[in-house]
């Protein structure tokens, strides 16, 4: 575990997953309501360590205070900035890839639409959240065309912060994407327990997803 303060934002703390020979390094962010802890971050952090590149999992400043909101995005989007120069500062002859659960992934491509980094290769959103529930827009997304590096995302076909038809007309728009659909999988990737698919099963699915999406990227 690392801390490193700020003055403006706080405290952020991250952790690394090591790959024993990394293609690179993938930087993890959480979603609104659930921090760097969570079993989801953990679990997919240690199956794309296995699978071949150092994965960091990082807490917004305002989880660390213990509060639920996350606030202004132009803080969390600061926030983003800061761990991405830490690990550039770390590891400057990796490729690095963007990624987030949700509202983690939206942050990090309000990051990269603001700026070009030469050394991130693309972002990965565990599902994107292009819209609250039941309301259904593309809004979210106007931003996304701004992104100049590969874009993957893996979604689920019941997923209410995401009308799969929307995400998918979303990523039509945009050059360089990519869209996974996991079938009948919802914003949390749990799926109904007829289809026999365990939740281990579902996060080997989607590190592999990713695994395969930045050795693609990179090579």
């Amino acid at each position: 575990m690392e801390l490193f303060l700020n003055e403006s934002l706080g405290k952020i703390s991250l952790e690394l997953h090591e790959s024993k020979s990394p293609g690179g390094i993938i930087i993890l962010a959480h979603g609104a309501g659930a921090g760097m802890h969570h079993s989801f971050m953990v679990k997919v952090a240690d199956k794309i360590s296995e699978n071949g590149f150092h994965t960091v999992r990082f807490n917004f400043p305002y989880m660390e205070e213990g509060r639920k909101s996350p606030g202004s995005p132009k803080k969390n989007i600061e926030a983003w900035g800061l761990v991405l120069n830490h690990i550039q500062a770390h590891h400057p002859d990796l490729p690095i890839f963007l990624a987030g659960k949700s509202y983690g992934g939206r942050m990090a491509s309000h990051l990269l639409a603001e700026k070009a980094y030469e050394q991130v290769k693309g972002i990965v959103y565990f599902g994107f959240p292009l819209h609250a529930p039941g309301k259904d827009s593309k809004d979210r997304a106007d931003h996304l065309n701004q992104v100049g590096v590969p874009q993957l995302f893996l979604q689920g076909t019941k997923d209410k912060l995401a009308n799969i038809n929307l995400i998918n007309e979303v990523v039509k728009e945009l050059e360089k994407a990519e869209l996974v659909e996991i079938e009948d999988a919802d914003h949390s990737f749990n799926v109904p327990k007829k289809l026999g698919i365990s939740k281990d099963e579902m996060i080997n699915q989607l590190a592999r997803f990713s695994t395969d999406f930045m050795k693609k990227t990179t090579h």
